[in-house]
């Protein structure tokens, strides 16, 4: 029986639900399925968002603000859809469920974007001279709305899933497949990096020379094909049972904090309620001590109690534990709110870079670099800045230190200021743009300024070496400093932080060219024609707003308080073990 069960993975199943069988499921070969959806899914949604802007301002004539905020917009969802793929897969679909599903519903979505740039009906006629322009109308829009944000909700669905099923696939408890697993979160970030330059670089090339519907159409067909390879595997994957959603955890202390607000704390904590098993338990701290009431054993509370396996009603008594969990996640919001902004900063490198980049000298011998392509400086950043860290810096800061490298507060730090560094450096480089188009008399945004696209190099590489830290030092931070069994909601968090920077960037973009409309010979410092606006201005109010920014999140961090050494020794076993520190990582 004993020779039985160890051919048997304890906490998985196969297809059928029985024991999954080690030889005959998970491992490299089921892994490497779902890496195929994974770069489909980077090769569909940064290839589309890096080059959106010149279509929605070239072809369809929107306005330069317009244009922009419709990128972020698109963006923003994309991120913000994680939560609702997040919660589907952990509380109803399950990954496998999930992942087919909305790799389904993208490929629908990048699909109708390919007819929607193919044929002439859903897009205006061409510009006939700098005044005629005819904008999309509210049709044409609409079908472009309904191909992007069917994108984004796929989007969301794969990335809420996607890297947890694979490390599903790895047993944690068998020696060999746990350094498998290490194996699998380094191919599994290769992969990203690899679809987001083929998007860069191919995907871009073949929209601005041969055509955006042939870009399209490839990555819908690669999709489709990724998800017929997915479903092949179907019978060698390993499935783990959903535990449930820690939202659903989060709102019960809630709920029950406020229905006992009446309620006098006792003086003696031992007397809150508490049944977690000694050895999982998070002792009692004085932060939040609101929320302490969700743990006060009311009369009635443990009626329900009547057998050895029952429990009360979560709604109205929680245990110690759990309120302390939804404290650590409460205490994580300052520094979650202080990094928004970094990510507003990260979305001017997908919308009014790749405008200034389109009006700018891109021809290099003979070859023009299409616009979108020049984020590949962007990319090539956060692979120097890894490459720079790993290899350099923490050897030198271990040998001065004693410590491997830096902290995750000192990480979110270095990308905080880097970020506001690429903005200056953004208002300097528009600045001299601006010049020349003055000096030239350039009036529309078609016309190639003599400067060298090779002034923004700056802006992409500071802004990118500050993703390379802030990145991974958010995802540390989050997963390292929340409690082990809310590590689906932490990932969210994180997650929350890149939506919430392009919603703001929206919103920053509609106030900037409503308060200044009056300014600048009423064009504003956001005009429909970037060479009539003040861009430049736009950016020194980002380096303004990030030094702001700076300052508060300096603040919180010193204001935080690292977690306890006995939970933070629970948790590094969690981060050692690997599953929960890319378990849900876009």
């Amino acid at each position: 029986m004993e020779g039985k069960m160890s051919w048997t993975v304890a906490d998985a199943v196969d297809y059928k639900g029985f024991p999954a069988d080690r030889s005959k499921t998970g491992g490299w070969m089921p892994a490497a399925l779902i890496l195929g959806i994974e770069i489909c899914e980077r090769l569909s949604t940064m290839g589309i968002a890096v080059n959106l802007v010149t279509y929605l301002g070239g072809t369809l004539h929107l306005p330069s603000s317009t244009s922009a905020n419709v990128v972020t917009d698109f963006m923003g969802t994309s991120f913000l859809l994680c939560l609702l793929g997040g919660f589907l897969a952990d509380t109803f679909l399950g990954r496998y469920k999930t992942i087919a599903i909305f790799s389904i519903i993208q490929t629908l979505g990048t699909g109708t974007l390919a007819l929607a740039t193919k044929l002439p009906q859903l897009r205006p006629p061409p510009c006939h001279g700098s005044h005629t322009c005819k904008q999309a109308n509210g049709f044409q829009m609409g079908i472009l709305y309904i191909a992007l944000y069917l994108i984004a909700l796929g989007t969301g669905g794969l990335k809420s899933s996607v890297s947890g099923f694979g490390t599903d696939q790895f047993d944690e408890k068998d020696e060999k497949e746990k350094a498998q697993m290490a194996y699998f979160f380094n191919r599994f970030f290769f992969f990203i990096s690899t679809g987001t330059l083929m998007a860069v670089t191919v995907l871009v090339y073949i929209q601005d020379e041969i055509g955006r519907s042939w870009a399209y159409g490839i990555c819908s067909v690669s999709m489709f094909v990724a998800v017929l390879i997915f479903l092949s595997g179907t019978k060698r994957y390993r499935y783990k049972k959903s535990l449930g959603s820690p939202i659903v955890q989060i709102f019960q202390v809630i709920v029950a904090a406020i229905n006992k607000r009446k309620m006098e704390l006792p003086y003696n904590v031992e007397l809150l309620y508490e049944d977690t098993p000694e050895t999982s338990r998070i002792h009692h701290t004085d932060r939040f001590r609101f929320l302490d009431k969700a743990a006060i054993v009311g009369e009635g509370d443990l009626e329900r109690n009547v057998g050895p396996a029952a429990a009360p009603n979560p709604w109205k008594l929680c245990p110690v534990t759990r309120v302390e969990e939804v404290k650590m996640m409460v205490a994580l919001l300052p520094i979650w709110a202080t990094t928004i902004l970094f990510w507003t900063t990260y979305a001017q490198m997908m919308t009014f870079s790749v405008e200034q980049a389109s009006t700018m000298e891109r021809s290099v011998g003979g070859f023009q670099i299409p616009a979108g392509s020049l984020t590949v400086f962007f990319v090539a950043a956060i692979l120097i800045t890894l490459a720079v860290y790993d290899r350099l810096i923490m050897p030198l800061w271990k040998k001065w230190k004693g410590k491997p490298g830096f902290s995750s507060l000192q990480r979110i730090a270095l990308g905080l200021a880097l970020s506001t560094m690429g903005m200056a450096s953004a208002a300097i480089a528009e600045v001299k743009r601006l010049e020349v188009a003055r000096a030239t008399g350039a009036s529309a945004t078609t016309e190639t300024l003599p400067v060298t696209v090779f002034i923004l190099i700056p802006q992409f590489f500071l802004v990118g070496a500050g993703e390379a830290f802030i990145y991974t030092g958010q995802l540390d931070f989050f997963i390292t400093q929340s409690p082990k069994g809310m590590k689906t909601m932490s990932t969210g968090l994180f997650l929350t932080t890149l939506s919430l920077g392009f919603f703001v960037s929206s919103l920053l973009v509609s106030v900037v060219k409503s308060e200044t409309g009056g300014s600048n010979g009423g064009q504003g410092w956001l005009a429909d024609n970037i060479n009539h606006g003040r861009l430049d201005c736009f950016y020194g109010l980002l380096a303004v707003l990030g030094v702001i920014n700076f300052a508060l999140y300096i603040v919180s961090a010193v204001w935080f308080r690292p977690r306890k050494s006995k939970p933070a020794a629970l948790q590094m076993d969690t981060v050692v073990n690997g599953s929960s520190t890319a378990e849900n990582k876009c």
